[in-house]
C-alpha cells in the first residue's frame, strides 16, 4: 500500500519530541517516527497497540515443553527403557535440564522467525528509507498527507521545532 507522506528532517531527538507535542496537540495522526536509535518518549505519540509477542513467547515455550517432555517419555520409557543405577524408566527429575533448554529454544527461536514474518523482514530484502541518513544521524516524522486538513500549519510546526528539511514522499510498507 503507498502512502504519501510529509515528513520532517531533524538533527535532534528532543526537538522530535517538540514537534510530536506540537502535532498531536493540534489533532494530527503521526503516521512514523524513523530514527537510528530509539528515542524515550516516542510511543505515546504514535498510538502503537500492545505487542503480542509476549503471547507468541508463552506459546512457544509450551511447545517446547510439550515437545521436550513427549520426546523424553517415549524414548526412555516405551521405545528404549534402561535401568540405570535402580532408577526407574521415567525419573522426570532428570528430564527438566533438558525440557527447559528446549523450551527457551523453542522461544527464542520461534519469536525471531515470527518477528520476521510479521515484520516483513527476510535475507536480502531491501531496505525502504525515506533518507538514507535515518540510520546514522537524521530522525524523521511522516505525517500521512491523506489524513491532513491542514498541510501549511503542519509544514509550520515542522519549521518552528527545528526541522532542517520538509519534503513530500510515497513510501510502501
Amino acid at each position: 500500500m503507498k502512502r504519501n507522506l510529509l515528513i520532517g528532517k531533524y538533527w535532534d531527538p528532543e526537538a522530535v519530541l517538540k514537534g510530536l507535542d506540537k502535532l498531536t496537540s493540534q489533532g494530527v495522526h503521526i503516521f512514523d517516527v524513523f530514527s537510528p536509535f530509539p528515542i524515550h518518549g516516542v510511543d505515546p505519540y504514535l498510538k502503537s497497540k500492545r505487542t503480542r509477542l509476549t503471547v507468541a513467547s508463552f506459546i512457544y515455550g509450551c511447545l517446547g515443553f510439550l515437545t521436550a517432555v513427549t520426546m523424553m517419555s517415549l524414548i526412555y520409557g516405551v521405545v528404549w527403557p534402561m535401568n540405570i543405577g535402580g532408577k526407574p524408566a521415567l525419573a522426570f527429575p532428570s528430564f527438566v535440564p533438558i525440557t527447559f533448554e528446549l523450551t527457551v529454544l523453542f522461544a527464542a527461536h520461534g519469536l525471531v522467525i515470527t518477528f520476521f514474518i510479521v515484520g516483513n523482514y527476510w535475507p536480502g530484502k531491501r531496505a525502504r528509507l525515506l533518507d538514507i541518513r535515518q540510520t546514522d544521524d537524521v530522525f524523521i516524522i511522516a505525517i500521512d498527507k491523506d489524513k491532513l486538513s491542514d498541510e501549511s500549519s503542519v509544514k509550520a510546526v515542522f519549521t518552528d521545532t527545528g526541522a532542517y528539511d520538509i519534503s513530500e514522499t510515497e513510501y510502501e510498507r
